[in-house]
């Protein structure tokens, strides 16, 4: 049996004040344990990664990240993630704001493949399906209906193949913070750290998404995808 999903929802100040309350991250534990079950994995939900219990990052198959502040990880919870993650022993799925934390831990930026720049937009729009030949993206047409807050980016790394993004001519690029970046506008991406894989999204924010088989299927190929390392 492989080990379990670990899957954190936790909501820590950032370095320069409170983050406030994140209301969907009930529903995504609940979401994402079964997307788990899905995939074969039981699920460990912690909202606080100073309850791990002992020993479970050390033998999870996989871990979730729906975070958002600086989360309180130890200097050994960092090593083990890094560590267990380039041998191709955890893999990693970053779930919408988990880009927007642990700013002061340099090395978090090659665990979830960007920096959360800020989100001048929460809107309807057509998002472009990029590769629709990957798991977390097969059961979509050439493009997909849904609202959210769409997210700016900055050190998104070289290397992150962009599964799902929105044209620039659907935002308005003229509202104050907003920079375009050569990228573009992506909203999911996978890529590979070592022998282990990432899947990131930073769909999610509003409750439909979770009552939406759509997006769930959207988790579970991405979930899919990086358990298939070798």
């Amino acid at each position: 049996m492989p080990g379990p999903l670990l899957s954190v929802t936790q909501v820590a100040p950032y370095a320069t004040g409170p983050a406030g309350v994140h209301g969907v991250l009930e529903q995504a534990a609940v979401g994402v344990a079964q997307v788990a079950e899905v995939a074969g994995l039981s699920t460990i939900q912690v909202p606080d990664v100073r309850d791990i219990p002992a020993g479970v990052l050390e033998s999870a198959r996989a871990l979730a990240l729906f975070t958002i502040g600086e989360t309180p990880w130890s200097d050994d919870q960092r090593a083990t993630i890094v560590e267990r993650l380039r041998a191709g022993e955890l893999a990693v799925v970053a779930i919408h704001s988990a880009t927007d934390a642990c700013y002061s831990w340099p090395a978090y930026r090659d665990v979830v493949g960007a920096r959360f720049n800020g989100h001048p937009w929460t809107q309807a729009m057509e998002i472009e399906v990029v590769d629709g030949a990957h798991p977390a993206t097969s059961h979509l047409g050439p493009t997909w209906a849904w609202t959210d807050e769409v997210y700016q980016f900055r050190e998104i790394r070289p290397d992150a193949h962009v599964l799902l993004r929105v044209p620039p001519e659907q935002l308005d690029l003229d509202r104050p913070g907003v920079q375009q970046p050569p990228e573009g506008f992506p909203l999911s991406w996978c890529f590979t750290e070592g022998a282990g894989r990432v899947f990131s999204t930073s769909l999610g924010h509003f409750p439909s998404a979770w009552e939406s088989p759509t997006y769930l299927q959207h988790l579970v190929g991405g979930l899919q995808w990086v358990l298939a390392a070798e």
